[in-house]
This record gives C-alpha cells, structure tokens and sequence, in this order.
C-alpha cells in the first residue's frame, strides 16, 4: 500500500471587523499526495491591499512548535534558510492569492500550514 501524504492548510482567518473593512484570508482545500509529488496551496485574501503587508507561512506538525516558512510582499519572497530549497512562494496580485508550493514531498510534510498578514 502506498503512503499518502495529506497537506492541510488552516489559515488563521482574521475577521476584524471595523468602520473601514472585513479582513479575511482563505484557505485552499486539504490536499492528499504521495511522497515525492508536488503540492501547491493558496491563501486568498481580502479587505487589504496586497502590496501593503507581509504574508507570512509557517506550518506545524502535531505536537510541536510553529515553523516559520517564509515572507512574501510584492513578488519579493523571503525564506528560512533550511526550508528555502523546498519551498516557493508565489503570488497573483489580480486575483490576491500568495500560493506555497512544496516540492518532493516527505512524510514530515504531511501537516497543518498556515498564512498570515503581519501587522502594521
């Protein structure tokens, strides 16, 4: 029987609710792969300019500490420097979406990811 490899981003979903807007980000669907695959999750947001903030992903395995991924504002992505060879970020400004891709999948990949916009 063939392992499978099941990708779940939780986003943490901000639903600020102010004079001026509804901030929300998305979440693509769980995902299954097996090893060795690709896998491409996206978080779509609204109620804030894109260019304006940082959006951070990170990802946590069960039992254990957050894992900072990297950053990406602008087409301007930055990385951890022990995940950077597995890991693009991407972004579509006409559609507000920021993708993660991960490349050649291991079974510690198969956890929950997360996005964030970074305060001001």
């Amino acid at each position: 029987m063939e392992h499978m490899i099941i990708c779940s981003l939780v986003l943490m979903v901000m639903s600020i609710h102010s004079v001026c807007c509804d901030i929300r980000l998305e979440q693509s669907p769980p995902q299954v792969k097996r090893p060795g695959d690709t896998v491409k999750l996206s978080c779509t947001i609204s109620g804030f300019s894109m260019s304006g903030y940082w959006i951070h992903w990170m990802r946590q395995n069960q039992g254990k500490a957050l894992e900072w991924i990297g950053r990406m504002n602008s087409n301007s992505p930055y990385y951890s420097d022990s995940l950077k060879d597995q890991f693009t970020l991407t972004e579509d400004v006409s559609t507000s979406t920021q993708f993660l891709e991960v490349k050649s999948l291991r079974s510690e990949d198969s956890t929950v990811y997360y996005c964030a916009r970074e305060t001001q």
